[in-house]
């Protein structure tokens, strides 16, 4: 039992003036009271939420939370006849949103009987916070499974294609940081995605040291979802390193364009991203070159994972690729200045 003392010094005179204070404390913690006698008949009440007021009367507690109201009735008399507290939590829809108040019951002397005290808190905004952490949980850990998924397959195809364990470090190597590139723009996203050029600007930098971009990107600066972001990353890497390896960036040229427009197809609204690359007259031959992933990742694993289409063709002369983006994977976003 906590004992509240008034002294002269502290400027508390009263019974009146203490009860006050503790009416105070109580609403600025969003705590309300309820004391009832043993047939639950209302003796005092302070600090109720509009939306409990109604607790008061003889039917309050189902009138407030419906079936479960019941339970609460019964709770308070297992009380009453224990003598040993009780904690619980009712969900109350509103305008608002779901609300939550904890519950504390305890049987105390009343007027020289018993009764029992409900001390209620209102916890919807950290239950709230709860559930929204526990999505958040959910969403991470599915993520995280997803970008294993990846990672094993980059790793299983990679070493299919390697003809030598050097060789399959470079290229794994690089396929995992073309990822964690990617990565880093739906994190710093907040994993709502990121937008395309900035996507190819990022996978282009490790391969490109020059002061300007070697890929004339036109057309939309759509913004990938986080999916899309992830492997049409993947597949902007295939493209530079194949261009770094054997085509223009080889040789310093910037020969490569990159257009992005909203189409339709079978009367869905999508977007068309085309990559294409002038190859110089004269290129190394592509002893070394190992085409199966890469063409793989372009022509099969892109698509497949986003919904999409896609179409890569390679002369000597040039390299083309096509690759539809469905809807749900994009969002055209208008930036302003502010």
């Amino acid at each position: 039992m906590t004992t509240v003392r008034s002294s002269a010094s502290s400027g508390i005179r009263s019974p009146d003036e203490t009860i006050g204070l503790l009416d105070l404390v109580l609403k600025k913690t969003g705590t309300g009271y309820l004391v009832q006698s043993s047939s639950l008949e209302t003796l005092l009440s302070g600090n109720l939420p509009s939306t409990l007021e109604t607790l008061v009367t003889p039917d309050g507690d189902e009138r407030v939370f419906g079936a479960p109201g019941a339970g609460l009735r019964e709770l308070k008399q297992q009380v009453l006849s224990t003598g040993v507290s009780e904690t619980t939590e009712l969900d109350l829809p509103s305008p608002a949103g779901l609300l939550t108040f904890k519950i504390d019951l305890e049987r105390i002397t009343s007027g020289g009987g018993d009764a029992v005290l409900s001390v209620i808190t209102d916890v919807s905004e950290t239950r709230h916070r709860e559930r929204v952490l526990k999505t958040l949980l959910r969403e991470l850990s599915h993520r995280s499974k997803n970008l294993l998924a990846i990672i094993q397959g980059i790793a299983t195809q990679t070493a299919r294609q390697a003809f030598s364990l050097d060789s399959f470090l470079v290229k794994f190597r690089g396929r995992i940081q073309s990822l964690a590139s990617s990565q880093d723009l739906v994190t710093e996203s907040s994993w709502r995605g990121a937008f395309l050029f900035e996507l190819v600007e990022k996978q282009v930098a490790p391969y490109w040291h020059g002061t300007t971009l070697p890929i004339a990107m036109t057309g939309i600066n759509a913004h990938l979802s986080p999916n899309a972001a992830l492997h049409i990353g993947l597949a902007m890497h295939e493209l530079i390193v194949n261009s770094a390896s054997h085509g223009a960036l080889s040789i310093g040229m910037d020969g490569l364009s990159l257009a992005c427009t909203e189409t339709t197809a079978e009367d869905r609204t999508m977007l068309e991203l085309v990559w294409a690359e002038t190859l110089p007259v004269f290129r190394e031959g592509a002893e070394g070159e190992e085409p199966g992933f890469a063409r793989t990742v372009l022509e099969r694993v892109v698509p497949i994972a986003i919904g999409g289409t896609a179409r890569y063709a390679s002369t000597p002369e040039r390299v083309d690729y096509r690759l539809t983006i469905p809807a749900h994977e994009y969002e055209i976003i208008t930036l302003t200045d502010e």
